[in-house]
């Protein structure tokens, strides 16, 4: 099992399901939203060794939290992973662009000083301007772009990039959103949850139901579910690569 973007940290019942998780899921990563829910996530979870704690500024909250953006900047030396970060270009966060795409910016710069880190990326209506900032920083490490909702060519941009794609079951469950994974090469996805913000039912998608994605995936490479799993631990090793 492998979750690669929830927001474990946010679940009502978050402490209550931390042992299973961490049984469950051979790996788990918990994006944050600000630097501070990061440093508590952090002590909380340290016990659990199936889970790690990305370090994050998530876009939607770039003003609300524009005062944490130094504790960022001085944390990527601490944590390989990071997110969720990103840009939203949503009609609700139009306003915020600016700040955003400095937010943005500025950590991706220091994840290249760092030498590279595993970054979980929100590019909703904003996958160009992600993009490009991607370009500038070629050594800023290994992108993941989760539950991406671009364009065709957007994506085939990411693709050349070698950017890997977290996908979920909400996800492979739209007509656009297996259009959208097709176009990937099998080598760059990964199963994620986006849980408890993606629900099915009314019910936010649990961490080790991420993997429920293998049923869909194996519809669309034309493999058996078996052949999926592999090839997502496959996956996992590449993005890993030899990291813990």
């Amino acid at each position: 099992m492998i979750d690669l973007h929830t927001h474990l940290d946010l679940y009502p019942n978050a402490l209550d399901i931390l042992a299973r998780v961490n049984q469950s899921n051979r790996f788990t990563l918990a994006v944050t939203t600000s630097p501070r829910a990061w440093l508590a996530t952090s002590q909380v979870f340290k016990e659990y060794g199936n889970i790690k704690v990305a370090l994050g500024l998530h876009p939607e909250i770039a003003v609300e939290k524009y005062n944490e953006l130094d504790l960022l900047l001085s944390s990527i030396p601490k944590s390989y992973f990071v997110g969720e970060v990103g840009i939203d270009g949503s009609t609700r966060y139009l306003k915020t662009l600016d700040k955003q795409e400095l937010i943005f910016d500025s950590t991706i710069r220091e994840c290249e000083k760092a030498g590279g880190r595993i970054i979980s990326i929100h590019s909703r209506n904003a996958a160009s301007k992600v993009l490009s900032t991607l370009k500038k920083y070629p050594g800023c490490g290994k992108p993941v772009l989760h539950w991406f909702s671009g364009s065709i060519a957007e994506l085939k941009d990411a693709v050349k990039m070698e950017c890997f794609f977290s996908v979920n079951p909400v996800m492979t469950s739209t007509k656009k959103g297996k259009d959208l994974i097709s176009r990937i090469p099998s080598r760059l996805i990964l199963p994620e949850s986006d849980g408890p913000f993606a629900s099915r039912k009314g019910n936010p998608v649990m961490p080790w139901e991420a993997m429920d994605v293998a049923s869909d995936l194996s519809e669309i490479w034309s493999v058996s579910n078996q052949a999926v799993e592999e090839t997502l631990l496959r996956n996992l090793d590449s993005l890993m690569d030899g990291k813990s």
